[in-house]
């Protein structure tokens, strides 16, 4: 997971396909010069020990994709982070979760509104998620705090951001959970906000937006939850206020609309079920493993706008497995982009 150019969603395809890491990590060069590039130097045993040292040092747990407590409903993500770090209570992660976020400037009343319904929830059993930034995710890693509270963070477990949140980081990781999917020591860079909100939607059976403007990060965390599958609810505001607009766009196109924790819990009712995830490894695909054949036909059919991967399959003829492999080949060669919704197009430049 540390090579660069192996995210989650090639992580995935190469154990599928060659089943051990050790296969996999032998593999991709010979890969990456089928696509028509270079493969990245790959990171080292060395590498990793080192890590999996600072880890432990820091008091910190790994969650592992398809093992132990890796919660189930992240699991179900095509592109869930093969790899996290946590440092609390991990027995929260045996709740079923819902995630409160919103604006970072947020009116005093809208944090006074998410602080008393995390805390609702949380009497309720459920874990509130939230992303620890100002604002509404700060309100409601307090409310929730006594019952708890997960933070999905953007940087490495051991880093500290906004720097005022110092304190109430150190707090969650004695009496909530605190999750981190970069390497410790990672000082949270903007690419790094939309992967952790993909986190907190994903944890979570729905999303509940407080307060957001209409091209805030809050409202990418709520489309995420919808694509995948789970409830979106949002509290309405003052369409005098631009704060509310987010909120409102939202509940016009659908989402439920929510006053209290009742609300909230009747939502989310249905997922119930969806909490654990089962220790169940990958499994090599039986299905053909040589890409070579539908290389050309791949690159064919791929351009700069993004395509589902079922569309490539149906108009190319081949097999899933052979296309997935031209795909994987691509991607290792640095020339292949992954989109949200199984998309890919051909890498710009």
């Amino acid at each position: 997971m540390r090579t660069p150019g192996i995210g989650p969603v090639t992580y995935r395809q190469l154990i599928m396909r060659f089943g051990t890491p050790a296969a996999a990590l032998a593999a991709v060069p010979e890969l990456a010069r089928r696509g028509g590039g270079k493969a990245s130097a790959l990171r080292s045993a060395a590498d990793a020990e080192r890590e999996i040292a600072r880890v432990e040092k820091l008091g910190a747990k790994w969650l592992v994709l398809g093992q132990g407590l890796y919660p189930r409903p992240l699991a179900e993500l095509e592109d869930a982070p093969p790899l996290l770090t946590a440092k609390g209570d991990l027995g929260l992660l045996d709740r079923q979760a819902v995630a409160i976020v919103g604006a970072r400037n947020a009116s005093a009343a809208a944090c006074r509104f998410a602080r008393g319904l995390a805390h609702d929830l949380g009497q309720q059993g459920l874990a509130v998620v939230s992303g620890l930034a100002r604002g509404i995710d700060s309100a409601a890693h307090d409310g929730a705090l006594g019952s708890g509270t997960i933070a999905v963070i953007a940087g490495g477990i051991d880093v500290f951001y906004p720097a005022e949140n110092e304190e109430r980081q150190k707090a969650l990781y004695q009496r909530g959970l605190v999750i981190a999917e970069m390497p410790p020591g990672t000082e949270p860079r903007a690419r790094h906000f939309p992967y952790r909100n993909r986190i907190i939607a994903g944890m979570a059976s729905g999303t509940l937006v407080v307060e957001a403007a209409p091209r805030s990060g809050s409202l990418i965390t709520a489309r995420l939850a919808a694509e995948a599958g789970r409830e979106v609810m949002a509290v309405p505001g003052s369409p005098l206020d631009p704060r509310a607009q987010g909120c409102n766009q939202l509940i016009r196109d659908g989402a439920t609309l929510v006053q209290n924790a009742s609300d909230v819990v009747e939502a989310i009712r249905p997922f119930a079920s969806q909490v654990r995830s089962p220790a169940a490894p990958f499994e090599p695909s039986s299905d053909t493993l040589n890409g070579d054949d539908a290389l050309g036909l791949v690159e064919e059919l791929l351009g700069p706008s993004p395509v589902p991967v079922d569309e490539i399959i149906r108009l190319s003829g081949a097999s899933s497995g052979a296309v997935q492999m031209a795909l994987l080949e691509l991607d290792l060669a640095g020339r292949l982009e992954r989109h949200a919704g199984n998309r890919v197009s051909l890498a710009s430049g």
